[in-house]
């Protein structure tokens, strides 16, 4: 339920200026530790030590008592034929002499389930929580807890209860004292790292084993080209809200680098419903407001057309200075089934966004690099058969097999460069980037719902499991 993205209007893609944004200073932390046996990297937990208050951003430092932890990644030799897991634990909060950082002792405490649940009650009895909120946390508990438990991996009851405990005192601790996205987020990394939070959360949810990543060496090709300062676009289908957690965790073995630093083109949704800010927190994101909601309020429209040139110009400054890897959706949303067929497929790709994100690579003054990426993940984590207005959706959590595929870079000068006509150049370029992602997708259905698993590779698409 991490995240994720939505196309800007075209019609602010075409204005850029420089602009300045800061980054919290926030004190390094202490920490203890603690693991579980798994297939896959474990958790080691750590906290921090006290609070400081930045910039409107309102982060918080967490004391070292009674440590159960903030997620960090440690790598374990693997066991064949398991699963992966992971826990993070509850992280013991305290208050500095600046700040009082907002808490419910009763989540970070909590032995049991029922104490979880019975926590978030006593805080809409005590009016610490919105009914609906509460009802969401609720209800989040009971599926996630479902899905771990269906998933088979040890502990399933202690990782539901650490990471659920850690959920639900962020969302609490959000409700009481909002966090504010700029429109260049910078993930938070310490002294509470939510990055590490988000990726202990969904790991119990991907089934490892019919998982698959698609031309690995083309990721390491990318890794190359940001090294070196080029930028790199990763023109995408959109599945769920875990997809910035399913990339990193499928990549997270043998490409790091691109797991922690890509930055997400994201929707004003998972920026504002409380159960998705906490996540979100932990990710880099560009925040827009998609064409699929502009006019959901008619008197906010101009307000959000404002608040996307911003962030547009927050972009082109980021591409100017080079070795950026950005993630965009050109179709402005998440894929959904056909409502006969009920097959899911990469919704198509708006035009005006894949022609003027390329525009904006184009004029940063360093070389960039567009490459179409293929994600199918919506079964932990589908969104809802029909785009929603109201803030607060129903999370349907599942285990399954995941995938990501990226295919080779598409020039524009060589597929569409010769045609005369603008419009007609424009539709496409959009055709073969979407076209790749289609055939990406498709290899990864075979592998994953099709049961071929790497048999399903072709020569142009290489399955394979790099966390093997």
């Amino acid at each position: 339920m991490l995240i994720l993205s939505a196309s800007p209007s075209s019609s602010t893609l075409s204005s850029f200026s420089s602009s300045h944004i800061s980054r919290p200073l926030i004190s390094s932390s202490s920490s203890s530790s603690a693991s579980f046996s798994t297939s896959l990297p474990v958790v080691a937990v750590k906290a921090g030590a006290r609070l400081l208050s930045i910039r409107k951003l309102r982060c918080a430092i967490f004391c070292a008592s009674k440590v159960r932890g903030m997620a960090e990644i440690v790598e374990e030799k693997k066991e064949s034929n398991s699963t992966a897991a992971a826990a993070a634990a509850a992280v013991a909060v305290s208050t500095s002499e600046n700040h009082e950082l907002p808490q419910l002792r009763a989540f970070l405490d909590a032995r049991t389930g029922e104490d979880l649940l019975s926590a978030i009650r006593k805080a809409v009895e005590d009016e610490k929580l919105p009914l609906n909120v509460a009802e969401g946390m609720e209800e989040l508990y009971q599926n996630y807890r479902n899905a771990v438990l269906q998933s088979g991996v040890p502990k399933a009851d202690e990782i539901v209860l650490y990471n659920m405990a850690l959920v639900l005192d962020r969302i609490f601790v959000d409700v009481k004292d909002p966090f504010e996205f700029s429109p260049h987020h910078k993930a938070i990394r310490e002294p509470f790292d939510y990055y590490k939070f988000g990726q202990n959360y969904i790991r119990p949810l991907l089934d490892f084993r019919s998982s698959y990543v698609g031309n690995i060496s083309v990721f390491g090709e990318i890794e190359e080209k940001l090294k070196q300062g080029d930028n790199v676009v990763l023109m995408s289908n959109h599945q769920s809200e875990a997809d910035p957690a399913v990339i990193a965790l499928l990549l997270e073995s043998k490409h790091p680098y691109i797991a922690e630093n890509i930055i997400y083109v994201a929707g004003d949704r998972v920026i504002t419903d409380p159960l998705c800010k906490p996540f979100s927190m932990g990710r880099n994101l560009l925040c827009v407001y998609s064409k699929k909601h502009m006019g959901d309020d008619p008197k906010l429209v101009e307000k959000k057309k404002r608040a996307n040139t911003r962030s547009l110009k927050e972009m082109a400054v980021l591409l100017r200075g080079g070795s950026k890897l950005i993630w965009i959706a050109p179709s402005g949303g998440r894929d959904r089934p056909n409502p006969v067929t009920k097959e899911w497929y990469p919704a198509p790709f708006d035009a005006s966004s894949t022609d003027n994100m390329r525009r904006l690579v184009e004029h940063a003054g360093v070389p960039g690099h567009i490459y179409p990426l293929a994600i199918l993940c919506y079964d932990i984590m589908p969104p809802p058969p029909q785009v929603e207005k109201n803030i607060g959706e129903k999370r349907i959590i599942s285990f399954h097999g995941t995938g990501i595929s990226v295919g080779t870079k598409i020039d524009f000068h060589e597929v569409a460069g010769a045609l005369e006509d603008p419009e007609e150049a424009k539709m496409v370029y959009t055709k073969a980037l979407y076209n790749s992602v289609n055939q990406q997708y498709n290899v990864l259905n075979s592998a994953i719902h099709g049961k071929q698993g790497q048999e399903a590779s072709t020569p142009s698409i290489s399955l394979s499991q790099p966390w093997q």
